[in-house]
């Protein structure tokens, strides 16, 4: 039987172009630089024990020995079609021409040893009788703990899809806590992604993942909106104000008695508790390079613009009604939930536009909170850009005013450090918030102002306490996203601009 011994490195030449003889021993290529040991065994733990280890971090190579050979072919060929990225590097996995790994005692392989024993002491895996784990359920439950940040379906499904193919994602409020339901194609990509993620931070110092398995083997989605998809089922209707997932389903996959479970308690695009402030200043922006434990780190990126890369702050938004939008229209929605720097609606494709917020977590607020709303009679789909920048039009190039700079406007919202604005961030509903009313201003105006644009208003109320405020509620979310857009900084005399934002309350 031949070994691979840990000083004599001449012997893995071969190894490059190994023939896909099967072998307990499989050759990792390519990892990246700053890799450590517990990574390289949590690529071979979803399928078997790990064995032993051997580091070549100068060659960028590793050997994993796992404790029977049908192990190791489930593993090569698993990544033969799923790619294994760490830390954004594509790692290339075949099998080895060594029968098994033989280490000595240079500093490396201690350090090797050290992490497979901390890591065999952990895994209290299930096995079956080749040694490999037994097949898991494809379906995992995700419980977001210290939710700083927005965490929405869009932002699990990049994040869970680099492990394999996401077929549906239920998300739900459950205890105050923000939670989803996850199915996979198959359970092996459930338990790679598993043991990538459970305990990692989605953002930096936050949204810590809490992942375990389900005790369903497949979930019932019945409505594809920003609360449940079925990404099988593109047809599947909105069903908006539904529950995602019937409650004794639901129930059953607890273990708990029916009608625990609201599908959001709120009512609001994330189930948030009412007062609940999304960010306060000091978060605003902040860069995750070289912080461990957030998945910028794990090659996650394009979730909110917190990442290494300092910014997904372009947000492309497409399905707009092109006889309607216009970048104004689009800054004054769009900075309810962060400060527009630019608006482009594209020459060729008018339905389209490229909105540049000022940092990537206002991108991120105004991308979980507009995604999926209606405009001027269109769902809007709004999702993040490749872009870094809105490009402005060459000077002498005309380009019918579709693109304006706002970087210097006086009504960006956020601009003062601790701005209040930040705590009144609520997702689009039917009642609006009115502030810096003039006293000569009565009910009568306001209803009148707000159903001159064809809009019903349903109620009006003026704050008790201070007249300088109101709410009213209109025929829909769609006419109060409208009223917003055309009333905002209205006009109404003794220097007096109408300020208007979306309410959590109702009348």
């Amino acid at each position: 039987m031949s070994s691979a011994n840990g000083n004599d490195s001449k012997k893995f030449k071969g190894d490059i172009r190994s023939p896909g003889v099967p072998s307990r021993v499989v050759h990792l290529r390519k990892l990246p630089n700053d890799i450590n040991e517990t990574e390289v065994i949590g690529l071979g733990l979803p399928f078997g024990k790990v064995t032993n280890l051997l580091m070549l971090k100068g060659k960028n190579q590793a050997f994993l020995e796992l404790n029977s050979e049908e192990c190791a072919q489930t593993m090569v060929s698993y990544y033969s079609s799923v790619t294994p990225l760490i830390r954004n590097h594509p790692v290339y996995v075949q099998y080895s021409t060594h029968k098994e790994l033989k280490t000595d005692n240079s500093p490396n392989q201690v350090r090797a040893q050290a992490a497979l024993q901390a890591v065999n002491a952990l895994d209290g895996e299930v096995v079956g009788d080749m040694g490999c784990p037994l097949s898991q359920s494809p379906v995992l439950r995700i419980i977001v703990d210290n939710l700083v940040y927005p965490v929405t379906l869009e932002v699990l499904y990049q994040i869970f899809s680099k492990f394999g193919v996401v077929l549906k994602i239920i998300t739900f409020t459950k205890n105050g806590q923000f939670q989803a339901l996850l199915q996979y194609a198959d359970g092996m990509a459930a338990q790679h992604s598993k043991l990538s993620l459970d305990g990692q931070n989605i953002y930096n110092a936050c949204c810590t993942l809490r992942i375990s398995f389900s005790k369903l083997t497949s979930l019932n989605v019945k409505y594809n909106n920003d609360k449940s998809r079925d990404y099988t089922r593109p047809d599947l209707p909105t069903g908006d104000s539904q529950p995602p997932m019937d409650h004794q389903a639901m129930a059953a996959a607890f273990g708990m008695a029916p009608g625990l479970i609201s599908a959001s308690p709120y009512g609001g695009a994330h189930g948030f508790p009412h007062g609940f402030a999304v960010c306060s200043p000091p978060c605003v922006g902040l860069s995750m390079a070289g912080i461990p434990g957030a998945l910028a780190s794990m090659g996650v990126h394009g979730l909110s613009g917190l990442t290494a890369a300092g910014g997904h702050n372009v947000l492309l938004v497409s399905n707009l009604n092109p006889e309607s939008v216009t970048p104004h229209c689009l800054f004054i929605l769009f900075g309810v939930y962060g400060d527009v720097m630019r608006v482009k609606i594209l020459f060729n494709k008018k339905e389209n536009a490229l909105i540049q917020m000022s940092d990537g977590t206002q991108a991120q607020l105004a991308m979980s909170h507009l995604n999926g709303q209606r405009l001027h009679g269109r769902a809007m789909r709004v999702t993040l850009s490749k872009h870094t920048t809105v490009q402005l039009p060459r000077e002498g190039h005309e380009d019918q005013g579709l693109t304006k700079d706002y970087s210097t406007s006086p009504l960006h919202r956020f601009k003062k450090p601790g701005s209040k604005n930040y705590s009144n961030i609520f997702p689009p509903s039917a009642t609006l918030h009115l502030s810096n009313i003039p006293p000569a201003v009565v009910e009568e105006d306001l209803r009148g102002l707000f159903a001159s644009s064809g809009s019903t208003v349903k109620a009006f109320k003026f704050f008790q306490k201070d007249r300088k405020m109101a709410l009213i509620q209109m025929g829909s979310v769609e006419e109060a996203i409208e009223s917003l857009i055309e009333f905002h900084n209205h006009d109404l005399g003794e220097n007096h601009h109408l300020r208007v934002s979306f309410s959590k309350s109702t009348i």
